[in-house]
């Protein structure tokens, strides 16, 4: 980890954490195409509760990057006993918050759909979804905990298997539940649930815990400072991104479901895109806290440069193919000519803004793995928070639909303008430290 040219190591670290954000992005896509050929109101109804997963899925990284950072910085010490504590500490965490959200969700459940935007029409196939994936929600934030653990201690490729496993017995089990069975988006629901469990018991043995591990759950001050300080931005980011998707598919109601069932097929698209840039960065994280706990801060400046150039020129072909080919993207998940319409265009808009997202997502990343708390959460919430909330509303009062279809790609703008001299900054701060430690 501080030795190893930083450009393969990237890349060797890399792969794996980016199948593994593309089958975690599988899991709602799979949903989404198999009753996509059902009805529209069910490709809405499962769009919807697409922001209640986020949720889930920010608590889980929230755990996990807040004791993986901490983990790897300590690992980079040497200090193996305080990281084997806080990987327990994380999991058990990330469990309690699951079952949280599950009471919560299940006590307030049909208030809950309508919160996240369902309509009247889609009000029946919104509880049926919704429900049964609140159920399985303790396994799936503490899944997402785990494999980030893994991912940070540099064994991401075990938390691959973990959540592949889990993806491709989601894909699976989707037509057997949805069609055989006759269980319409509850056996969507139901597929999804079976998988995020036995994902977790792959990784919960992957992390060779066992019950006598949890007499190490330590919640002392330094441990829950260091979730919140390496976790924030992660929960943050994901968490303004979930607030984001329900203020989406409220406007978008104002409509029709139609419009809603678009959005959530233009998400699942560029969720494509943007899982590899995740995935990408991801790899860049334990990269980075290893050689910030080895005092090696050339090696990160390097390890970021490079992921920059990579993820922009990724980003730049991905844009260009999906621009080209977005109506025939849309119609493979529903075959309706007004979510078709409606989604070809929105889909357009963001495809212009692609490029950005590199710089964007890897500067978040780095100030992150920093310590940089105050600012990785700022930086966090400029997209999807400070920019997209208020533009959806106020856009699509000026211009209508138009308005709506166009909010992503001006807020992405905005936000990488407010990024590039935070870039500068962080750059900056390294080459400082990196001169403090060579007068040393």
């Amino acid at each position: 980890m501080t030795e190893s040219a930083v450009e393969l190591l990237v890349c060797r670290l890399a792969v794996p954490t980016i199948i593994t954000m593309l089958i975690t992005a599988l899991y709602n896509t799979a949903d989404t195409y198999f009753i996509g050929k059902t009805d529209t109101n069910s490709t809405a109804s499962v769009g919807v509760a697409f922001s209640l997963m986020a949720v889930i899925q920010a608590i889980g990284f929230f755990f996990g990057h807040g004791s993986g950072n901490y983990m790897s910085r300590k690992m980079g010490e040497g200090n193996y006993k305080a990281a084997e504590i806080m990987g327990i500490t994380g999991i058990v965490s990330s469990f309690i918050s699951g079952f949280v959200i599950t009471i919560l969700g299940l006590v307030f459940l049909k208030p809950l759909c309508s919160f996240m935007g369902s309509t009247d029409n889609m009000m029946e196939t919104s509880v049926k979804y919704t429900a049964i994936i609140l159920a399985a929600a303790p396994f799936m934030v503490t899944s997402f905990t785990m494999n980030n653990q893994l991912r940070f201690q540099g064994n991401a490729f075990l938390g691959m298997i973990g959540m592949t496993t889990g993806a491709v017995l989601n894909v699976i089990l989707d037509p057997i539940f949805i069609f055989n069975f006759g269980m319409g988006i509850s056996g969507a629901a139901l597929a999804t649930a079976i998988s995020q469990v036995i994902s977790f018991c792959i990784l919960f043995k992957m992390r060779k815990i066992k019950i006598s591990d949890l007499k190490k759950v330590k919640f002392s001050d330094e441990i829950t400072t260091s979730i919140v300080n390496y976790g924030m931005p992660s929960l943050i980011r994901q968490g303004v991104g979930s607030v984001a998707s329900v203020c989406m598919n409220n406007v978008a109601g104002n409509y029709s479901e139609a419009v809603i069932a678009a959005v959530s097929v233009v998400n699942r698209i560029t969720m494509i895109g943007n899982s590899v840039i995740i995935g990408f960065g991801q790899g860049f994280q334990p990269v980075c806290g290893f050689n910030i706990g080895a005092k090696k801060y050339d090696r990160v400046i390097k390890a970021f440069k490079f992921c920059i150039k990579l993820s922009t020129v990724f980003m730049l072909v991905f844009g260009a193919i999906v621009y080209g080919f977005s109506p025939y993207l849309i119609e493979i998940f529903r075959d309706d000519p007004k979510v078709i319409e409606a989604g070809t265009v929105i889909l357009q808009f963001q495809c212009f803004t692609f490029i950005l997202q590199g710089v964007i997502i890897m500067t978040n990343m780095l100030l992150q793995n920093m310590g940089c708390t105050l600012r990785a959460s700022f930086l966090a919430i400029t997209r999807q928070g400070l920019f997209f909330i208020p533009l959806v509303f106020v856009l699509s009062h000026f211009f209508g639909l138009l308005g709506l279809e166009m909010t992503q790609a001006i807020a992405d703008t905005l936000s990488f303008l407010v990024t590039l001299p935070m870039t500068v900054v962080a750059l900056k701060d390294l080459n400082k430290m990196k001169l403090c430690r060579d007068s040393l």
